[in-house]
């Protein structure tokens, strides 16, 4: 009896602290942070010539790829529907060469879509204060193989020139790794 009881106070805690770790990892949310200054307007930030250095680690955080980007970014249309193009060429630490270029599409209520020939569908995402989020699914060329992973993408202005950001990384709701940039505008 007294070992069951006590078998049944262990489990009882184990789902508590269970709880308690779901629930800190709950994500983010984009309304925490619209008082955060300086304000974020990517069709100013994203507009000309910049440079950004970043790392790709796995899930124990080992630094598995360095990169560079130089982006040259610009926006057409009418104001609160502009249309974006974001030409990146990145350059990684093993020599080899990508290319990407965003068309991002901005709404009348301020949300984005975005698009790319390596990302399946499209992305969706929206700024508020001094950051910007948008998930989107990316086909990811590993070792010969193409696999569709899913991308939580968040970005920081820092300064006027300095942007910061964060992507976590998952397939199948398991965290593959992270991607870490440092944006500065020329």
């Amino acid at each position: 009896m007294k070992r069951r009881l006590l078998l049944s106070s262990i489990s009882t805690s184990a789902i508590a602290l269970g709880a308690l770790q779901l629930t800190g990892c709950a994500t983010q949310n984009i309304a925490d942070y619209a008082a955060e200054k300086p304000t974020l307007d990517l069709r100013q930030y994203f507009n000309g010539t910049l440079d950004a250095y970043g790392v790709f680690t796995d899930r124990s955080g080992k630094v598995v790829k360095r990169f560079t980007v130089v982006m040259v970014c610009g926006w057409t249309g009418k104001p609160g529907e502009e249309t974006g193009v974001l030409d990146e060429d990145f350059t990684y630490s093993d020599g080899t060469k990508q290319k990407r270029v965003w068309k991002l599409q901005r709404s009348a209520d301020g949300s984005y879509v975005g698009r790319a020939d390596d990302v399946v569908g499209v992305a969706n995402g929206q700024e508020r204060g001094n950051a910007f989020q948008w998930g989107y699914t990316l086909s990811l060329p590993v070792d010969g193989k193409v696999f569709e992973v899913q991308f939580d993408d968040w970005m920081y202005l820092m300064t006027d020139k300095v942007m910061l950001n964060k992507a976590t990384m998952s397939k199948f709701g398991i965290k593959l790794g992270e991607v870490t940039l440092s944006f500065t505008k020329r």
